[in-house]
């Protein structure tokens, strides 16, 4: 056997995972070996007489020697054994043996019988669910495309398992027995079950950590500016019991009130939360404690880890591994820690030394700096929040669990986000684009320009240097509201917290100050708004003239939102000050912001230097704004927002992923299966399975990535071709009689260019030539190429097809292993090139995906007859995306679709080039089962 090429029957080291279960605790799914015949025996002890029967329909007591050594031997091929491990003892197994059409054992069938058996005091967590989804991938990878199980009646819980599992499936019924079959091919369906599992799972994980029963800090200091000892007194709030472990603690002794010992083990009561802040040598042992007295969750406050280089790295992972293991889950490491202001249970698990007031934000950073500013900044504001966590280095909770509960809390409104980096990008957009369907999701992404990873963060290897337009098409799919700064961020923030979604972009503006009125009109006008003609009530307008004038601008039909300004007193000739009267202006905004929730309108003040007027409209949730920029940014931001909102709400009933002529599926996956397994050095020896489908040894499907295979032109061409997207006819060129012979095979006009790669898509560089009618042109043409470009056979020249005239574009399909595959768009040349001008979306696209992207480039206009120029075929356009898109999004081994230049013409339009790369798959994908990072 190639010694490069893993022996399929060796220990799968990458079928290895830590999981979520239902309730949020942990647990790790690993193949099941032969040393394990000691903890099968034990495991097979604590189930019930009753669950044995369900598993074996008959009275079975215990295992016996043959039975152990039969489920902890396995080949990892026809016969595999997963167990759920927690605190390293099983709670959980499942078993498949492959089997033949007659249900024999066998080595070449595509069928195989599954059976499982879980703890009964484990059940109703989700562990058979979980293992259901892992032992299917693993088939999957072996070859096997159908389970059968045998289920009895009774046995309902079971039963309800594999039916709930969302696969295709098949039920009989017959000798007392329930016969199920079901594929394992993931359908829509499967995919929405285990999502669905996973957000419970995750969203109760957090849930566990903000209310825990009682609490423990590690490493309390008699020192009385210690870490540990100001942790212990932040929990002065706390209602449940809350216990200090200092190692030197003497018996029956406090610190600070409460209880102290030298080590967890000796607290004689539960502990749900542990914040270990003890030096990072002595986290292992106090992790170990924390295991054995049950703990669920922990707070590592501790640095040291990934932050300081490789060696932290080992550090941290080891430090997740030991927590997952025993069912726990970690903030941090070098968290700042977390908050929960319920009045009924708050906690403050943190290093802010006050507990905030209760508001409507969820609050989540990475870095405890960031954390320290946002709960201040909040503070001056007087705003409130329901929960809060930074999370240092995230190892194991990150933002994506947070979302995931924020969508359940009823306490949280709007969630404000500041990011430094994606731990899984492509997880983010999917649960943020579900959230912000219902919640407000406003982010602040740092290093926007710098692209560098903050040391110590956990991510994806591809995810550490995301360009920042991905960053945005991640964020504008997904209907997150970015922001530049954490001022932006409460500016937003408390507007959408306390005013309705505007419906359209249309915005009055009214107040005491003609010059502040035409500063927000403008400023409306640079950001994209529509002001009407500000309504000036002079300086000397009373509050009685502010509200009258609000309400005739909130009952007007014409008016989405209003934007009040209001400047202080000024001093008169006479020395009188005339203006506003601030607790009678106040009445009246007030009484204005609730006739315009009524009304579904938002009602914003933009002042100067009146502090106090923007304290008292703030208690009535009236947004204040000290310049009138912020005032319309937020209120922009709010704009587009709703109308995010309003379009996804809309797609959902209208946009569709439209059915395409001329796609040949299984011809173009059989061209790529080629093309991986003929350019790999080594190729895969394969297996020959029932009904002559193959299972490949160690296929480059089933290897960690590979690097990427640029098809050659006709095999890109080809592969094209399977999904109806025709490149425009071009033979080569390499001398003058080639020429001719190619012009006269093509037909006059043709063009003659040079397709080498420095020349590709320069015709800067004089590399092409056009509109060549007939044979003394193409001649002059072609000595004129070679002498310039140092040789016809040099540059590659090519014939091509004479392209209809038209607009130049590009289009480009690119899969980011940490975001997934992106579909990109721009005109050719210097807008896309020199000035960014490419727009984006996530693959798959719908047709109001691909309608909306050709629009959104800033060089839309040249599309639709910019200055009296014929429009072009938008509809070819739009038809030609979608084909890339749903190339892409069949064939996942497709790495990178460039098409350049397309030129679209007023009638159709032409791929004049084209390149394809791919690439194997990675071990998994988002497609795979549930499982946390293991980064």
């Amino acid at each position: 056997m190639d010694d490069h090429r893993p022996d399929e029957h060796s220990y799968p080291q990458h079928w290895e995972a830590d999981v979520l279960l239902r309730d949020g605790g942990t647990a790790r799914i690993r193949p099941i070996t032969e040393g394990d015949a000691e903890r099968l025996v034990e495991f097979y002890e604590q189930v019930s007489d009753q669950s044995k029967y369900f598993r074996f329909f008959a009275p079975y007591p215990r295992l016996s020697d043959k039975d152990v050594r039969r489920f902890t031997h396995h080949d990892y091929v026809n016969r595999v054994g997963l167990a759920v491990v927690v605190r390293d003892r099983f709670i959980a197994t499942v078993r498949y043996d492959r089997i033949d059409p007659d249900g024999r054992p066998s080595e070449t069938g595509t069928d195989a019988e599954v059976a499982f058996l879980v703890q009964d005091a484990h059940q109703g967590r989700g562990v058979a669910s979980a293992l259901l989804e892992h032992i299917a991938a693993v088939a999957q990878e072996r070859g096997i495309r159908r389970f059968t199980a045998e289920v009895l009646p009774e046995n309902r819980k079971m039963v309800k398992v594999f039916t709930d599992a969302g696969y295709t499936q098949r039920r009989s019924f017959a000798d007392g027995v329930v016969h199920l079959e079901f594929d394992l091919e993931p359908t829509a369906a499967s995919l929405a079950v285990m999502r669905a599992r996973e957000h419970r799972a995750e969203a109760r994980s957090v849930q566990r950590l903000l209310t825990p029963r009682s609490v423990a800090v590690l490493g309390v200091s008699r020192q009385p500016q210690s870490v540990g000892r100001t942790l212990l007194g932040n929990l002065g709030g706390f209602d449940g019991p809350v216990y200090a472990v200092n190692r030197n603690a003497e018996p029956g002794t406090e610190i600070d009130g409460r209880p102290s010992y030298r080590s967890l083990l000796d607290i004689p009561g539960p502990v749900d939360l542990a914040i270990i802040a003890v030096p990072a040598t002595a986290v292992p042992a106090a992790v170990a404690d924390c295991g054995a007295h049950g703990v669920q969750g922990l707070v590592v406050v501790t640095a040291g880890y990934a932050e300081t280089g490789p060696e932290g790295r080992d550090r941290q992972r080891a430090l997740v591994r030991q927590a997952r293991a025993a069912g726990m889950r970690v903030i941090g490491p070098n968290a700042f820690g977390l908050i929960d202001t319920d009045p009924a249970h708050p906690l403050n698990a943190s290093l802010a030394p006050v507990l905030p007031e209760r508001g409507p934000f969820g609050l989540f950073c990475q870095s405890g700096a960031i954390g320290v500013a946002l709960l201040e900044a909040a503070r001056r504001r007087g705003l409130g929040i329901s929960s809060f966590a930074s999370v240092g280095n995230r190892a194991d909770v990150s933002g994506n669990d947070w979302l995931q509960y924020w969508e359940e809390d009823p306490a949280t409104e709007v969630v404000l986000l500041y990011l430094e980096s994606f731990g899984n990008p492509r997880k983010f957009t999917r649960i943020a684009r579900r959230l912000a369907a219902v919640k407000p999701v406003v982010v602040v992404k740092g290093a926007r320009h710098t692209g560098s990873l903050p040391p110590g963060h956990a991510v994806q290897p591809a995810a550490g240097g995301l360009n920042d337009a991905t960053v945005d098409a991640l964020f504008r799919q997904a209907g997150v509201i970015r922001v530049e700064t954490i001022t932006d961020l409460y500016d937003t923030g408390e507007l959408l917290a306390g005013q309705p979604l505007p419906a359209g972009d249309r915005v009055a503006v009214v107040g005491n100050s003609d010059s502040l009125g035409l500063l927000t009109h403008d400023a409306c006008l640079s950001a994209g708004l529509r002001p009407r003609t500000p309504v000036d009530l002079t300086t000397g307008a009373t509050g009685e003239n502010f509200r009258i004038a609000l309400d005739t601008a909130l009952t007007d039909p014409a008016v989405d939102a209003v934007i009040a300004v209001a400047i202080p007193p000024i001093a008169a000739p006479d020395h009188e000050l005339l203006g506003i009267d601030e607790p009678e202006f106040a009445e009246a905004l007030l009484a204005a912001a609730d006739r315009a929730r009524r009304l579904g309108k938002p009602l914003l003040l933009t002042h100067l230097a009146l502090t106090e007027l923007s304290d008292r409209v703030r208690a009535g949730q009236v947004p204040a704004y000290p310049a009138p920029e912020r005032a319309v940014h937020a209120l922009a931001n709010a704009v587009q927002y709703a109308d995010w909102r309003r379009r996804t709400a809309a797609a959902e009933e209208t946009a569709r992923v439209p059915e395409l002529d001329r796609v040949q599926e299984a011809k173009a996956r059989a061209l790529v299966e080629a093309a991986l397994s003929t350019r790999t050095a080594r190729p895969s020896p394969t297996t020959t399975l029932a009904g002559g489908a193959t299972r490949r040894t160690y296929s480059a499907r089933l290897q960690p990535g590979g690097a990427r295979i640029t098809l050659p032109d006709a095999d890109a061409a080809a592969l094209l071709g399977h999904y109806g997207i025709d490149l425009l006819p071009a033979l080569p060129a390499p001398d003058e009689q080639r020429a001719l012979r190619a012009a006269a095979a093509l037909g006059y006009p043709v063009a003659l260019k040079a397709t080498a790669e420095r020349f590709r898509h320069r015709p800067d560089l004089g590399s092409v030539r056009l509109d060549l009618t007939g044979e003394p042109g193409l001649l002059r043409a072609h000595r004129e190429l070679d002498t310039l470009l140092g040789g016809a056979e040099h540059a590659q020249l090519v014939v091509q097809q004479l392209a209809p005239r038209g607009v130049d574009t590009v289009i480009a399909a690119t899969v980011d292993q940490a975001v997934g595959a992106i579909l990109s768009f721009g005109l050719a040349g210097a807008p896309a090139e020199l000035l960014g001008d490419v727009a984006h979306r996530l693959i798959p696209a719908t047709d109001q995906d691909v309608a909306a992207l050709i629009r959104e480039v800033r060089a839309a206009p040249l599309l639709f007859g910019w200055r009296g120029a014929a429009p072009v075929d938008t509809s070819a356009l739009e038809e030609l995306l979608l084909r890339v898109s749903r190339l892409v999004d069949d064939l996942p081994e497709v790495a990178s679709v460039d098409l350049e230049p397309v030129v679209v013409a007023p009638h159709g339009l032409a791929v004049l080039g084209a390149r394809v790369r791919i690439a194997p798959l990675p071990v998994r994908s988002d497609l795979g089962p549930r499982a946390m990072s293991s980064l």
